[in-house]
């Protein structure tokens, strides 16, 4: 198959797996969808270091473009050869239209249906609050330009049958039963979520659907939150209801923590669900509401780099911090971390000893630094959040422990190159133990510094980066027929 914009359908066994689709890593003869314009793929030789927490896998990146022009499998029109070009170092998104469009042919090449019912929801990235939005702290997240997508039709049984763009066996869901933890491992995030409509009464009819991505996962780009919230959607247009908003990303952020395993704050499923475009979302993690914060200024850009390595989430580290953030609170005699000051953690330093320590000073200091942020956003004072981001990534780095040597590398990069050359600020991003880091800078110099950070980077560490640039889009929505 082929798409309007150039990308086309390859097996996996013999190409391997796109950076920007999260699949399953048991899935060996898979389909996927490369996208030409960007001339990289990856190689189905993943290493376990790029292992995340959904189990989905990345690999190193491959030239494929001499592919173009070759016999597709399952016939098609070949691609045209390509035209000399300067490749760029900024990924390209794939379209919400193409995304669509693709999931409506997937749906209708599996079983045969036109779609009746298509969601879309998308990844977030956080520009600064890490690790505090089950502290009841502030976050500044948005949601990204790269979505998940479901297309969807009732098919008169009492099962979901749900397919992906990376082939294999359909996942099949009864919808008579309580839903269990069981294999395949992503199909959980989708169990959790109809297990919490379920809850609420909503008797769920039949219904086929198939997805695809453009979210990267395992890249600190919550991919589980975009596919929880993507779901969550289009069942409200199945049964013909629509949830309150934070009741649906609190209905998601319920199935990661019963079904995925994984004890996550507030701020993924806020961001996704709550995300608008040019506009951030300031979550304040104490009262669960969020504000809208405009972020309109073209001269400013967001960067993402995928280091392209990842870590399992769901092992242990991220539960013994958020276990260590609650003994810390216990130890300063406060009810809510809101209520803790500096001067609170340093009295009762030696009681709590280390690392617990290390972590409620990473815990208060991250709120205050979300709130002045906040403060100099209202005042478009964009330079104050250099410092602030630098302060982040340290903290991170050095006490809450969850950064990285290729997230810490990528932020040195990223400071080497400094405000003379159109950088702001820099830190990781996400939960950490790998994934990404969060770039602003100058629009004009985005480019450039995009370049620098891939180079640099593949020369020190061996691996090709996915770096993009986005900017604050549309949250989980229905997309009209």
């Amino acid at each position: 198959m082929v798409r309007r914009d150039g990308a086309a359908f390859f097996t996996a066994s013999k190409l391997g797996a796109l950076g920007v689709l999260a699949f399953p890593s048991s899935l060996k003869q898979s389909i996927v969808i490369f996208r030409t314009g960007s001339g990289r793929g990856l190689s189905e030789n993943t290493p376990p270091s790029h292992q995340t927490r959904t189990g989905f896998r990345f690999a190193k990146a491959v030239d494929f473009r001499t592919f173009r022009g070759a016999v597709l499998p399952g016939g098609g029109t070949p691609l045209p050869a390509p035209k000399p070009t300067l490749m760029s170092s900024l990924d390209p998104a794939t379209s919400l239209p193409d995304l669509v469009a693709d999931a409506a042919a997937g749906l209708k090449n599996v079983f045969g249906v036109e779609a009746t019912v298509t969601a879309a929801a998308p990844g977030r990235v956080n520009l600064i609050g890490e690790h505090i939005d089950y502290c009841d702290g502030f976050v500044l997240p948005f949601a990204i330009d790269r979505y998940i997508v479901m297309a969807a039709t009732l098919n008169g049984t009492g099962e979901a049958r749900i397919a992906t763009a990376l082939g294999g066996e359909p996942a099949v869901l009864p919808l008579n039963i309580p839903q269990p933890v069981t294999t395949p491992k992503w199909a959980n995030y989708l169990r959790g979520v109809i297990q919490g409509f379920q809850d609420r009464g909503h008797h769920l009819p039949g219904f086929d659907a198939y997805i695809i991505s453009s979210v990267p996962g395992g890249a600190g780009l919550s991919s589980s939150a975009a596919l929880e919230c993507c779901i969550a959607t289009l069942l409200e247009g199945l049964v013909d209801t629509v949830l309150d908003t934070k009741e649906k990303a609190l209905l998601c952020q319920k199935a990661e923590h019963d079904y995925a395993l994984v004890p996550c704050g507030i701020m993924d499923q806020f961001a996704s669900a709550f995300g608008k475009t040019n506009r951030l979302v300031l979550i304040d993690c104490q009262t669960g509401e969020p504000e809208l914060v405009p972020f309109e200024n073209p001269d400013l850009t967001v960067l993402i780099a995928n280091t392209m390595v990842h870590h399992e989430l769901s092992d242990g580290g991220y539960a013994a911090r958020r276990k260590n953030t609650e003994d810390g609170l216990a130890a300063t005699g406060k009810k809510s971390w809101r209520d803790a000051t500096m001067a609170d953690v340093e009295t009762v330093w030696e009681q709590t000893g280390d690392p617990v320590n290390r972590r409620s000073r990473h815990v208060v200091g991250e709120i205050a630094r979300t709130k002045t942020a906040a403060e100099a956003l209202a005042k478009n004072d964009y330079e104050a959040l250099g410092p602030l981001m630098a302060a982040s990534h340290d903290s991170l780095r050095d006490d809450f422990e969850v950064s990285c040597k290729e997230l810490d590398l990528m932020v040195e990069i990223a400071r080497a190159i400094g405000r003379n050359g159109g950088v702001i600020g820099a830190r990781m991003t996400g939960g950490g133990f790998g994934g990404s880091t969060v770039t602003l800078c100058e629009s004009g110099k985005a480019e450039a510094i995009a370049a620098t950070l891939s180079q640099q980077y593949e020369a020190a560490t061996g691996i090709k980066p996915q770096i993009f640039a986005s900017r604050p889009s549309q949250g989980a929505h229905l997309v009209q027929h």
